[in-house]
């Protein structure tokens, strides 16, 4: 399976889409699977909002970003998963960082970091969730606790 993800280096998507549809009728249950579905099938990002449609009834706006090649597969998906009758979709330009990952001691393992590059500088790191969450379960600590140690690492 190819990666999803977008290359390394600074560039810029021109070519990518922004769907989107209403919901008033879907579980949070199907939702989750939903957006898992999309991700391994190819969108960049998925989220979702509290909104209030028409005659004051609650929903939900499902968003998801994806290339224009995977534009049918993505409309496949919310036709079929979900009581969709129409899917909006437009397009739009994606400016993406340069990305570098380095790996930090800490005193009980190691953790990945992903840094976003802007003009030659690093502007914003971050912590690879799973691996912390994992120290954190391996060593009975808070999860609080391993980002601070990173966090420290990082600032030395």
């Amino acid at each position: 399976m190819t990666s999803n993800h977008p290359p390394n280096h600074a560039h810029i998507d021109h070519e990518m889409l922004k769907m989107e549809v209403n919901l008033d009728d879907i579980s949070g249950e199907l939702l989750g699977y939903l957006m898992d579905l999309l991700i391994e099938s190819g969108a960049n990002d998925v989220y979702y909002t509290s909104i209030y449609m028409k005659k004051n009834r609650p929903g939900i706006l499902l968003q998801l970003l994806c290339s224009q090649e995977n534009l049918e597969k993505m409309k496949h998906i919310l036709f079929t998963e979900t009581t969709t009758l129409g899917v909006r979709y437009y397009p739009l330009s994606v400016h993406r960082l340069e990305r570098k990952f380095r790996t930090v001691t800490i005193k009980w393992g190691t953790v990945t970091v992903k840094e976003g590059i802007y003009d030659g500088q690093v502007i914003q790191s971050s912590p690879e969730f799973e691996e912390c969450k994992k120290i954190a379960e391996q060593h009975n600590i808070a999860l609080k606790k391993v980002y601070e140690q990173v966090w420290m690492q990082l600032k030395e």
